[in-house]
């Protein structure tokens, strides 16, 4: 059985094309599935959109949030309710193609894989998204501790095994790329060109894709802590250097006029310390979200069987 979790938010206007080119997908290659829609606390009529859909198809499922809990959540939350021995997991904006599912799947049962992403290697967008984006994703590559999660989102299948696997990881600020690669396995790609938003507006603002990236750094990356241990080794030296000047100059009865380099010396060394401490307070409150151990998510109804749970 195949279960597939797409998250949506206020996408009223694509339902109806993207249940339509889900189904069609799917029903290639499998008659057995469930597709689990998980609506993260939408205030338009995504919900009632898809709960029309599933009086025509019983396998289309809703799980509805009682707010809006963020993208990570809600794909976590549709994984912990997937029934499937295989389960995807795909944005509902169409931009990742539905047609790939069947060679994802293909992938698994005859292959061998365990997991298998998608990965971009192009997009058609061509805007300040794509290309915060694409720097991301390059920055990460030579920084973070995850070298084989390239050009990887959401988009993806795995098998049961590796959903628990997944699931096991019970961190609060989560980044499912990364943990999804990080837990092993045999894991597999499919290359794609990422699509055009199929209709509407994108639901993950500038902020959100900086703070998912902050994430993902924080969470699979030393590089932070590193580089406040090179900044400061840096301002050291540089500063061991102008001492040994100063000394020199007082030596050789010359004495430096003006106080600019006073000035500059004391304004460097108070930015180096606002970087750490910056640096060391977004670890601070990601230990502190850790120590909350509030609930991912809460669920207001999950129309599972005909009725809501």
């Amino acid at each position: 059985m195949l279960s597939l979790v797409i998250p949506i938010f206020n996408e009223e206007k694509l339902i109806d094309e993207l249940v339509k080119r889900t189904i069609s997908s799917i029903e290639t290659f499998t008659l057995d599935y469930e597709v689990i829609f998980v609506d993260d606390g939408s205030e338009d009529q995504s919900p009632s959109n898809i709960l029309s859909r599933r009086q025509l198809n019983p396998k289309i499922k809703l799980l509805s949030l009682s707010r809006n809990f963020g993208h990570q959540s809600a794909y976590t939350a549709g994984l912990e309710y997937s029934k499937g021995d295989l389960v995807a997991m795909m944005d509902g904006d169409l931009q990742d193609p539905p047609e790939l599912l069947g060679e994802m799947y293909m992938l698994i049962t005859k292959e061998g894989y365990d997991v298998v992403s998608g990965k971009r290697v192009a997009r058609k967008e061509k805007n300040g998204r794509d290309f915060y984006t694409r720097f991301f994703h390059r920055f990460f590559r030579n920084i973070g501790e995850m070298k084989t999660m390239e050009n990887s989102g959401n988009f993806s299948m795995m098998n049961r095994e590796a959903v628990d696997a997944l699931l096991s990881m019970k961190e609060k600020v989560r980044y499912l790329p990364g943990l999804r690669t990080f837990i092993g396995f045999k894991q597999g790609y499919v290359e794609f060109v990422r699509d055009n938003r199929f209709k509407g507006k994108p639901k993950m603002s500038i902020n959100k894709l900086l703070l998912l990236a902050s994430d993902a750094v924080f969470s699979f990356s030393r590089f932070p802590i590193r580089f406040c241990l090179i900044l400061g080794s840096i301002g050291v030296l540089v500063f061991m250097g102008a001492g040994i000047y100063v000394l020199i100059a007082k030596a050789c009865g010359f004495a430096l006029l003006g106080w600019s380099s006073v000035l500059l010396s004391i304004y460097f060394l108070g930015s180096i310390q606002l970087v750490f401490l910056g640096i060391l307070g977004e670890y601070v409150y990601r230990n502190y979200k850790e120590s909350q151990n509030r609930p991912l998510y809460f669920v207001r109804k999950f129309y599972d069987d005909g009725k809501g749970k």
